[in-house]
């Protein structure tokens, strides 16, 4: 950045996360002083304009923010990094859908810049490219300050509760809390559910209070009580009582807000501090609780992925993974990847300063290669492995994914207008002779993993081939083509390439 600087041009930063821009901010001020801006959705608007007024005036030629700062109005820009390359933040979901990594490319192309991607576990599409030239590679294989990476212990829950310990917390991992506590060390502990139960259950119908507007149970928030739903914000008082049978509700799953009150009755007096969305304010509500785990040295930080990433700490020696399974067995691809890249991102937040770091992964399949591979922190065993499953099942980097998603007030409707499309897709494959050497392959109608939201059903054509001009023009083309007909008056649809979700 600074050589950039030297040669007249400006330097973007990403992070993923909102919660590592003030750590960031405060090292780069340090360095740069009043060039250096930020931006995030965390920020008051008013803030956000007036900083984006000051790229473009050319008083800041350094920003730090998260997704959204690939578009800072750089006029120009030498640089740019993301830091964390791998990460699914990186990936809007909403309208317009977009890469940071794609944008950034197209940038740096536009302006003749350089593009650096780092991160400790990369992307295993990027990682591929850096291996077959396209992508130049540069390998930094010691730690910082040459420290020793933390000692890692895989804790059996299948044995725990074999031993009559259900509860979150793994006897291991009680004793090595126990022993940061006695030698006034911090602690992180990661699981990445928030609320208490992940639903209610009855034990003696089997009913399960669902979202009026979701397919998806209601999470049990014990802070107040209340049943809700992550997906649309609706929210209800919770009942001890079936409402079908009377039976009890039993409380299935665990949250941060449970393990919070866990950790309250193992260790008395012992300050938690939780940091959630729940506990996360709008704006530098992350800003104020990492700084008070910092100053005030709480001795236990509990957090879904916002304590996972990019937080250096030199007091913290002990890292503890409630639920490494939690990632692993989900709908997608990228799950495996997910999994590794987080498992390894909390584990390498233990033993940053000059004490040695722990790090405890408590797990129900402890003999699963993914969980193996990130305690050992062995990222090549895991490529090579992840690359040849890749190869064999046509996923990214050997193809690409085109995902059609139509939604709908009317399930009926959308299965219909669904299947119109696979069948018009199919016509199109077999019939263009541009498309022919493609080996394209037309899949679906299948729901989402969610299949209802906010009382909009949703279902999904792929279309798998390597992404080009042809094939991209023909998503175009029946994206435009599907509001033409009639019968689909009411009915939404949109195309993403590689979807994380």
């Amino acid at each position: 950045i600074a050589q950039a600087l030297a040669a007249g041009q400006g330097a973007i930063l990403l992070v993923p996360e909102i919660s590592l821009t003030p750590q960031m901010i405060e090292a780069f001020s340090a360095y740069f002083g009043d060039a250096v801006a930020v931006l995030h959705s965390g920020l008051p608007l008013s803030e956000r304009y007036d900083e984006w007024k000051r790229i473009r005036a050319g008083l800041a030629r350094v920003v730090v923010g998260t997704r959204s700062a690939v578009f800072a109005p750089m006029e120009n820009l030498g640089l740019l990094i993301i830091d964390e390359e791998q990460e699914d933040t990186y990936k809007s979901e909403s309208t317009p859908r977009y890469h940071a990594r794609d944008v950034a490319k197209f940038r740096c192309a536009q302006h003749r810049a350089l593009l650096l991607l780092g991160s400790a576990t990369p992307d295993v599409v990027s990682r591929y490219y850096a291996e077959t030239g396209r992508y130049h590679y540069f390998t930094l294989p010691d730690r910082f300050n040459a420290r020793k990476l933390p000692d890692v212990i895989i804790a059996d829950m299948k044995q725990e509760l074999r031993n009559g310990n259900s509860g979150s917390i793994s006897s291991v991992l009680y004793a090595e809390l126990e022993e940061n506590l006695c030698r006034g060390e911090q602690s992180i502990l990661f699981l990445n559910r928030r609320g208490s139960a992940r639903m209610l259950l009855c034990g003696e119908c089997g009913y399960v209070p669902q979202c009026p507007r979701c397919s998806v149970p209601m999470t049990y928030h014990s802070a107040n009580e209340r049943l809700m739903c992550h997906y649309c914000g609706h929210s209800e008082p919770a009942y001890e009582r079936c409402p079908q049978c009377g039976g009890i509700m039993k409380h299935i799953g665990t949250g941060t807000q449970k393990v919070e009150e866990e950790l309250h009755a193992l260790f008395p007096g012992a300050k938690v501090l939780r940091m959630d969305t729940d506990t996360v304010g709008a704006s530098h509500g992350h800003e104020k609780l990492l700084r008070q785990f910092e100053e005030e040295k709480i001795p236990i930080l509990l957090g879904t992925q916002i304590v996972a990433k990019g937080l250096d700490f030199e007091n913290v020696t002990l890292v503890g993974v409630l639920c490494a399974d939690a990632s692993l067995y989900i709908d997608n691809y990228r799950a495996p990847e997910r999994t590794f890249s987080l498992l390894s991102q909390v584990v390498g937040r233990a033993g940053r300063g000059s004490k040695q770091g722990r790090a405890i992964i408590q797990t129900f399949t402890p003999e699963n290669e993914v969980i193996r591979a990130a305690a050992a922190q062995d990222y090549d065993a895991f490529y090579e492995s992840e690359i040849r499953m890749r190869r064999l099942r046509r996923y990214p980097p050997f193809a690409d994914l085109f995902s059609f998603t139509v939604t709908g007030a009317d399930e009926s409707r959308v299965i219909r207008a669904a299947k119109a499309l696979r069948d018009a897709l199919g016509y199109a494959v077999e019939r263009r002779e541009e498309l022919k050497p493609l080996s394209i392959e037309v899949l679906g109608p299948a729901g989402a993993s969610v299949v209802k939201v906010n009382n909009r059903y949703r279902y999904r054509v792929f279309l798998v081939g390597k992404g080009c001009p042809a094939l991209r023009r023909l998503v175009a083309e029946y994206l435009y083509a599907f509001y033409q007909h009639k019968e689909n008056r009411g009915l939404d649809i949109f195309a993403d390439c590689n979807a994380i979700q």
